[in-house]
């Protein structure tokens, strides 16, 4: 008898503490859009992915130009000139691929601008979501933003504006 009081005591005193337990949400991006450095950020890593772009495609685009040239003359040249020239287009074709992973592979010069402009915003946000969630006791925050599995959200529930208020951004209220 003691035992299944003991248990139900136990199972009471789980129950109180699940249904205690407090919750929000927030949606980094819309808090992301409402700071102005996060667009400054974006605008600069999208002018820098642009001229990169480019940069690599002209690379390409003269790979492609001397093998269009080696083609219509290889009939004519001897087979010396001919591996020189082939080598030559190998050589360009290897640059041009290095380049494009030196801009956009992982760790590369796109990445480390990102993690340069973004990080220390995303930090702040962080922090921020984190100290609200101290001081209110929220056991989980969630993000519904970017592919999040959250499929239904009260808004009662969404401290957004609050985390850009602590993170000292004006806000109107989001509609």
């Amino acid at each position: 008898m003691k035992k299944v009081v003991g248990t139900l005591i136990f199972l009471v005193a789980i129950a109180n503490w699940a249904t205690a337990q407090r919750y929000a949400y927030v949606d980094t991006q819309y808090i992301l859009e409402s700071i102005p450095e996060y667009t400054e950020a974006q605008t600069e890593l999208d002018k820098l992915s642009e001229q990169w772009v480019k940069e690599v495609e002209d690379k390409f685009a003269l790979v492609q130009t001397k093998r269009n040239e080696f083609e219509a003359e290889k009939i004519l040249l001897p087979e010396e000139i001919k591996k020189q020239r082939l080598n030559e287009i190998k050589t360009l074709e290897t640059q041009a691929k290095e380049l494009q992973k030196k801009r956009f592979g992982v760790g590369g010069d796109l990445f480390t601008q990102r993690e340069q402009l973004i990080k220390p915003i995303q930090d702040q946000i962080f922090n921020a979501i984190q100290a609200i969630a101290a001081e209110r006791n929220f056991a989980f925050v969630f993000d519904k933003a970017n592919q999040s599995n959250l499929l239904f959200a009260d808004s009662k529930y969404d401290i957004s504006d609050q985390v850009l208020r602590k993170m000292g951004i004006k806000v109107d209220k989001k509609g």
